[in-house]
């Protein structure tokens, strides 16, 4: 008898009728002879409601009193569940995240899991009980309730099953698997057989949201055996492991994109060793983070900064810009909204030079201007106008080759 975690998402529980489907599906599981722990998101767009319900309220909600608005979410679900497995004969038990031991760092709205308290959890699965634990929510040492980040109930079931040192972790989600890009948006994208950890974790920094960035660090660094695939159909999902096949030797691996980027340029910054340190520290120690770094030096004893960062935090960088102007010395700030992030990821890149040569001339073949660019070992990244993100993807999708044939 193992130990299997199953991760079901906001889409898989949305109603009634699909609660009950994912009871069947932990029925199965534990009709294999298995014990389960099941972590659940909110149902459906519940969580955007009640963000909904603060923003009527408030432009800027405290963060405290959001932790303790949308950790109501899971709370539902994961009562209901239970109920639902009761109901198909099932004995279960529903924990918060702070019943079921999930420690974080005192950070509201996008905390880190510290420690992992498991022998609540431990004890009921002793007991022959499901374990239903609401994802995306944990507790500081000081009592404090946080959630973990858009996406954060992918991490709490990663890290469940590191602590649990559960057989593998099954991601359920309204996909069939991991995708060379988002086939909602792009109709011809299609489904990888398995992903490596390195490229899972660019993919998922870098927009694709099927798997949440944290979760994806989990897995690698505890060797977690994950696989992401559909709740509703009953095929196999894509498995996300340390080496993965590699596919009709593809050179790139999927396209990942992100609206709502906003470029912020500092200007007139003392050009001097300690600059960058203490304005990107500044940033750093109120959780604002920073993508893309341009740096440029102008006439005199001045340099230009420009970084990248989501639009939602951009009020807050320009306050904590602004608050601490005399430190850090510069002139003026400019910003530009209403961009967005391209990028091309692929382990095959190492090995094969001139990939970003080619991307950059798919993009300009059409007509797409390039605004910052970002490259690591294994991915590159452009930031283009909102307007051309996705006729970005589409000519980069079919241009290296991932489309279906």
């Amino acid at each position: 008898m193992g130990i299997i975690v199953q991760k079901f998402g906001g889409t898989s529980v949305a109603n009634v009728e699909r609660i009950l489907n994912v009871a069947s599906c932990v029925k199965e599981e534990t009709d294999r002879g298995n014990n389960v722990v099941v972590v659940v998101s909110a149902m459906g767009k519940s969580t955007d409601t009640l963000v909904g319900l603060a923003k009527e309220i408030s432009a800027q909600p405290n963060k405290r009193e959001m932790d303790m608005l949308l950790s109501t979410g899971e709370q539902v679900t994961i009562s209901l569940l239970s109920m639902a497995l009761n109901q198909q004969g099932l004995d279960a038990v529903s924990f918060t995240g702070w019943q079921a031991g999930i420690i974080t760092e005192p950070v509201h709205g996008n905390a880190r899991i510290s420690n992992l308290k498991t022998a609540a959890i431990e004890t009921q699965l002793e007991a022959g009980k499901v374990v239903i634990v609401a994802g995306f929510q944990g507790i500081t040492e000081d009592g404090e309730i946080t959630t973990l980040g858009r996406g954060g109930s992918d991490t709490t079931a990663v890290a469940l099953a590191a602590a649990l040192k559960a057989d593998k972790c099954d991601i359920y989600t309204d996909v069939t698997g991991v995708f060379t890009t988002d086939p909602r948006y792009i109709k011809n994208a299609r489904k990888l057989l398995s992903v490596s950890y390195d490229e899972m974790l660019e993919l998922a920094n870098l927009g694709a949201g099927v798997l949440h960035p944290r979760a994806v660090e989990f897995a690698k660094n505890y060797q977690v055996r994950l696989e992401v695939r559909s709740s509703m159909e009953k095929i196999e999902g894509t498995v996300i492991e340390e080496e993965a096949a590699m596919e009709q030797n593809l050179v790139v691996r999927g396209v990942a994109f992100e609206d709502e980027i906003t470029k912020v340029t500092v200007l007139g910054l003392a050009n001097s060793l300690t600059s960058l340190s203490t304005i990107f520290t500044t940033l750093a120690e109120n959780h604002l983070n920073v993508d893309i770094i341009i740096q440029s030096t102008t006439e005199g004893d001045t340099a230009n900064l420009s970084f990248s960062i989501h639009t939602n935090d951009l009020l807050e960088t320009l306050k904590v810009l602004e608050d601490n102007k005399t430190e850090l010395g510069y002139e003026q700030i400019d910003a530009e909204n209403k961009l967005a992030k391209v990028s091309i990821v692929g382990s095959g890149m190492v090995s094969n030079p001139g990939v970003a040569a080619k991307m950059f001339e798919v993009l300009a073949a059409n007509n797409i201007q390039i605004k910052m660019v970002s490259t690591s070992e294994i991915k590159v990244s452009a930031v283009v106008e909102e307007k051309n993100m996705l006729k970005a993807v589409e000519a980069l999708h079919e241009a290296f080759g991932l489309s279906l044939q």
